[in-house]
C-alpha cells in the first residue's frame, strides 16, 4: 500500500568514475599547473660573476634660487587679501546683529488658539499649548479653542519659548 510515509524506493544514483569526480579533478590540476610553472619560470640564470659589478646611480639636481623679493610680494597680497575678507565679515555680522533685536512677546490672550499660534510662530517664538478646561481635554482643533493666558507677559524680551493657556470656545476662561 502506498501511503505518505511509505514511498516508492528510488534506483540508487549512478556513481561516477574516479577521473570525473572534483574532489579529483582539482586538486590534481593544481598540482599540475604548479609542476608546469616552474620548469617555466625556472630558466632564470642566478650565478654570479666577478666581471658583473652594478653600475652607481646619477641623480643630477638642480637648485634654483627663489626670489625672495617676489616671494614677499605674493605674501603680502595674500595677507591683504585675507584681511579684507575679514573685515567683510565683521561687517556683515554687525549689520546682522543690528537687524536682530530682540522680539517682544505680542499679547494674544482672548485671541483664537489658532491665530495665536500663528502670530507667536510668525515673531520667532516656540509655543507650548496648555489646555485648562475641565476634565483633561487635549487641544486637536486648534482653531475651536481660545487664548485665556499666556505665559510670560505681552512685551517681555530676550524670551524664546511662550505658553498659551486655552480654553474651548463654549467654555469660559
Amino acid at each position: 500500500m502506498n501511503n505518505l510515509y511509505n514511498s516508492p524506493t528510488s534506483p540508487a544514483p549512478k556513481q561516477r568514475a574516479w577521473y570525473q569526480k572534483k574532489r579529483v579533478l582539482i586538486p590534481g590540476g593544481l598540482v599540475g599547473l604548479i609542476i608546469l610553472g616552474s620548469a617555466v619560470g625556472g630558466t632564470e640564470d642566478t650565478s654570479s660573476g666577478t666581471d658583473a659589478k652594478p653600475k652607481p646611480a646619477v641623480t643630477v639636481t638642480e637648485t634654483a634660487a627663489p626670489d625672495a623679493d617676489k616671494a614677499l610680494e605674493d605674501l603680502q597680497e595674500t595677507n591683504e587679501e585675507a584681511q579684507d575678507d575679514l573685515q567683510e565679515q565683521i561687517d556683515k555680522a554687525e549689520k546682522s546683529a543690528e537687524a536682530e533685536k530682540p522680539a517682544v512677546v505680542p499679547n494674544v490672550v482672548g485671541m483664537n488658539h489658532a491665530d495665536a499660534m500663528t502670530v507667536l510662530h510668525t515673531a520667532g517664538f516656540m509655543v507650548d499649548e496648555n489646555s485648562i478646561s475641565p476634565g483633561n481635554t487635549f487641544i486637536l482643533l486648534n482653531s475651536n479653542w481660545k487664548v485665556c493666558s499666556q505665559n510670560p507677559a505681552p512685551g517681555a524680551t530676550d524670551v524664546l519659548r511662550v505658553t498659551i493657556n486655552s480654553v474651548k470656545l463654549s467654555e469660559s476662561c
